[in-house]
């Protein structure tokens, strides 16, 4: 089976978030960390990791990207619990069955975004639409697989066809404007 994990290929998720998911956690979308928040009023980081985050389980901080990783059965079954345990403290689940419940269905949706290879790159971009959440996923895989994994080596894009150019982004500019 196949996970996702938290990876960081710069310093930019310490800046563009409020709270940075450290390299290495077990991540999920997260895009339930905003149920109860209006989507088109959100501003600077918070908005930052609305459009653009993945949620780390351990720290409840945001990554920019996940990284598809091999996992077995009790992985699995650390991240559900732990996870549950994250519902429970931080976003009122009202008992342990139904925290563990949303949880598993969390880590059920993180699990069918690993249909591609090993080690691909996962980002994610959510909008507000018509009154609800819309996600959608790219994947970054290196074009030549023989090659260690680095930075900007990134280059073939799978999904959606991205809102901006990639050339375009320029997270020194993004990170002064969503910190006002």
């Amino acid at each position: 089976m196949k996970l996702l994990r938290t990876i960081r290929l710069d310093a930019s998720d310490t800046f563009v978030f409020e709270k940075a998911a450290a390299p290495g956690e077990w991540a999920v979308s997260g895009a339930f960390a905003f149920w109860s928040a209006d989507p088109t009023k959100l501003e600077g980081k918070v908005r930052s990791a609305f459009r653009g985050g993945f949620l780390g389980v351990n720290s409840l901080g945001w990554s920019t990207l996940v990284q598809i990783v091999e996992a077995n059965e009790a992985d699995r079954e650390s991240v559900v619990s732990m996870l549950a345990q994250r519902l429970i403290e931080s976003f009122g689940a009202p008992e342990p069955a139904t925290a563990r419940a949303a949880a598993a269905e969390e880590v059920a949706f993180a699990q069918s975004l690993c249909d591609q290879p090993q080690d691909t790159l996962v980002a994610v971009h959510r909008a507000c639409e018509n009154g609800s959440i819309r996600e959608s996923f790219r994947t970054l895989r290196p074009r030549d697989r023989s090659q260690p994994l680095r930075a900007f080596t990134f280059l073939d894009v799978e999904g959606e066809e991205p809102h901006q150019a990639l050339d375009d982004v320029d997270l020194a500019a993004l990170a002064g404007k969503e910190s006002r």
